[in-house]
């Protein structure tokens, strides 16, 4: 506890120095970690291959490769974001200039999860670094072998009075959330987000939850179901389910389900082989405790492609449950793992009737031909963001923030949004010494309430 209280206390001394405000200074902090980044991508491969198994192309895919083009976004965008903004001013306060102008937080705390630990990790501290703040990074241990690999690749970056990474369990986020921020940013479930939001409350510090939830895929009958399939094989079994915009499960118009089942099995076997679980770059589920969670959820149910498993190598097929209704286990939670259960539905009111009712999703796919379709569900339907006829690929870019709604997170980040999100916005009016007018001086008469009604209406 004592040194973590003394690392929060130095970063914020360091922060009281001014140095991060210079914007200069933040691209060349910016510039430096990519620079350590392409030094060290084997050893990241390495590290998320030991955690998670992941091959070299997904690692480079999903993480290494995310947070370059993010941190080169950044790097070419930063002095843009960072410019005061000049805006209108009211008739009533002639005569004056009205801005807004961006100011870091201070010291902010980022706590990663351990699905995309390098990629989940190292964005939120983009945005940290390119807004003016000092960070501390909380990776998770769930991930060991990648949180020690960002240690070092931040100690060979920063020094710790700027950014620093805490490793550790329990113990250590507990430590963390008793410290007062100035922001905090977290990625993980619904549970430990509350506590997060929970601790923050007692300083009364901003947060930005990025949570998860069930996020549907809906097909209709329209839908080219061929590749749709295909992208929906990829987005869900992709890190085997560990991702938390992946489809959590399928609502398919009960005329095309059949068919769709059947382009399903064909893609798994097309991107996966005959034997999933003998591919080598199939990764494997996190740890037992997940794996037999997953296990669980399997129990009764009718599977319909899939189902294998080795407990060994904590590896569960792409698998598909069939005939599953909104009272089974497998919809009354995340489920974070290679399983897609179906459900069908024959008017697309159900569907939106269903996914109203229930906590708003981090992601809504809908595969479509039908634009009346799509207009009907962005009309109702309320989710954290999502794609038309694709899967996942919405939070793959610098150009639109990524978040939750309602249950599924709070803030939305990436590229500008990250700056803005890690930022301060303070509004200044400067007036102008040249003139005064004196409507708004007692005492009050009746000429003054003419004006102050001309000019305000």
């Amino acid at each position: 506890m004592a040194d973590i209280e003394m690392l929060v206390r130095r970063q914020r001394a360091y922060f009281e120095t001014g140095k991060t405000k210079d914007v200069s200074w933040r691209i060349g902090a910016l510039q430096t970690l990519k620079r350590e980044i392409g030094k060290r991508e084997a050893q990241i491969e390495v590290a998320l291959q030991a955690d998670l198994k992941k091959s070299g192309f997904e690692t480079y895919m999903c993480e290494v490769g995310m947070v370059l083009s993010e941190l080169s976004h950044m790097i070419r965008h930063l002095r843009g974001y960072a410019k005061d903004r000049t805006v209108a001013t009211p008739l009533a306060q002639f005569h004056a200039k009205s801005f807004t102008s961006a100011q870091p937080y201070g010291v902010t705390l980022v706590m990663s999860p351990w699905n995309y630990p390098f990629m989940l990790a190292l964005e939120p501290v983009i945005g940290a670094i390119a807004a003016g703040n000092c960070v501390v990074i909380k990776p998770s241990a769930y991930a060991p072998h990648t949180s020690a690999a960002i240690a070092e690749l931040i100690k060979g970056c920063f020094a710790p009075h700027f950014v620093a990474v805490v490793e550790g369990g329990r113990e250590e986020n507990t430590q963390l959330l008793e410290q007062k921020f100035d922001f905090i940013f977290f990625t993980g479930s619904v549970n430990v987000g509350k506590l997060v939001m929970k601790k923050a409350a007692e300083h009364v510090t901003p947060v930005c939850l990025e949570l998860g939830g069930k996020s549907p895929c809906i097909v209709d009958e329209t839908a080219n179901l061929k590749l749709a399939a295909r992208r929906i094989v990829f987005g869900k079994f992709l890190n085997l389910g560990q991702t938390c915009v992946a489809p959590d499960y399928l609502f398919v118009h009960a005329s095309v389900k059949d068919r769709l089942l059947k382009e399903i099995q064909k893609c798994i076997h097309q991107q996966f082989g005959a034997h999933p679980l003998e591919n080598t770059d199939y990764g494997r589920i996190v740890n037992e405790k997940h794996f037999t969670r997953l296990g669980r959820l399997l129990d009764g149910a009718d599977v319909k492609i899939g189902g294998k498993y080795h407990t060994e190598t904590l590896q569960i097929e792409p698998t598909v449950v069939d005939h599953v209704s909104p009272a089974d286990p497998l919809m009354q939670e995340e489920i974070f793992g290679p399983i897609l259960p179906v459900m069908t539905y024959h008017n697309l009111s159900e569907v939106i009737s269903y996914v109203t009712r229930h906590d708003r999703p981090l992601a809504l796919y809908l595969f479509t031909r039908s634009r009346s379709h799509e207009k009907q569900i962005l009309k109702y339907c309320s989710f954290g963001g999502g794609c038309i006829n694709d899967t996942i690929i919405h939070l793959a870019t610098s150009n639109m923030g990524f978040g939750g709604v309602g249950a599924s997170g709070m803030g939305s980040y990436h590229g500008k949004e990250s700056f803005e999100l890690f930022s301060h916005r303070r509004s200044i009016v400067k007036k102008y010494n040249w003139i005064d007018l004196p409507i708004r001086y007692q005492p009050y008469t009746a000429w003054k309430r003419t004006l102050l009604e001309l000019f305000l209406r």
